[in-house]
């Protein structure tokens, strides 16, 4: 028989009724108890630790599905797309770009999305609501086909309205508030860019901000970035994403001819920098 506590006294230690456990359990499989021989349930500590969380998470205002969804996630999981792709691309040095540049490169991957991505999963993390509005009606385009897309900066509140992505807030300590990101993840094509911002840069002008970069075509890693960006998402708004992450599970990887994808991408990318003054990063 499992050792731990009972319904009962995991209800007296979180002043989180027995019925609501059990409608947690039921409507989001959350907690999940170890079962005795007779079925009754049995909760460890990191059960009550998580169930705590959860409460306080709703005392602060959070949609429960959201609340659970933090409260699921893995201890030590990845909150940075940059990070994710440095570790996996450690010989790869990182460039590093003013924001020009940047842009121009986002807007290549972005085209190469539209032309190549068949109902992809477009993921773009913007650091200040501000920045992704002067993007807007390209979004707007890019979720017109998307299979999912999701933008997230210091928005007020998580929302999803008409054919455009859904927009969901990030908290003031957000690892990804310092970070630029875009993944296009569909089969046979993907693309992923991450940039960190340098720090003291208050008195640069808003095109000269230099950030830290590094991109790739790899479907594997594009996959580990749509993954800290949709886990990152579900966290914050798990009430308009639901199975988001169980989405990219159903989605076939990328293409395996990241030659010829790289060819393309590069392509695009060398135009859009020489409009804007920029010298071509390598991959």
């Amino acid at each position: 028989m499992p050792d731990g506590l009972s319904i009962g006294e995991v209800a007296l230690r979180t002043g989180v009724g027995e019925g609501t456990l059990r409608m947690w359990e039921q409507r989001y499989g959350f907690p999940e108890p170890q079962r005795t021989a007779g079925g009754a349930r049995r909760y460890s500590g990191g059960d009550v630790e998580r169930i705590l969380q959860v409460a306080r998470e709703r005392d602060g205002g959070l949609a429960l599905r959201a609340a659970i969804a933090r409260a699921q996630r893995p201890a030590g999981r990845d909150v940075s797309v940059f990070a994710c792709l440095r570790r996996s691309l450690a010989d790869l040095p990182p460039q590093r770009l003013t924001k020009r540049a940047l842009t121009a490169i986002s807007s290549a991957i972005e085209d190469e999305s539209l032309a190549a991505a068949e109902r992809p999963i477009v993921l773009g993390s913007f650091q200040r609501e501000r920045f992704y509005r002067q993007a807007q009606r390209r979004w707007q385009e890019l979720a017109r086909t998307a299979r999912l897309a999701v933008v997230l900066a210091d928005f007020p509140q998580a929302r999803a309205h008409g054919a455009g992505p859904i927009e969901v807030p990030l908290g003031a300590d957000a690892p990804l508030r310092r970070e630029w990101a875009l993944v296009c993840d569909a089969p046979g094509y993907a693309a992923c860019l991450a940039a960190w911002e340098v720090p003291e840069q208050e008195q640069a002008r808003d095109g000269q901000r230099i950030f830290e970069a590094i991109w790739t075509v790899e479907p594997e890693l594009v996959r580990a970035g749509a993954r800290v960006l949709v886990g990152t998402a579900v966290a914050n708004a798990g009430e308009l994403l639901g199975d988001a992450e169980r989405l990219l599970d159903d989605v076939p990887p990328g293409g395996t001819d990241t030659t010829r994808q790289l060819a393309s991408l590069t392509n695009r990318m060398i135009g859009y920098l020489a409009r804007a003054g920029e010298s071509a990063p390598s991959s």
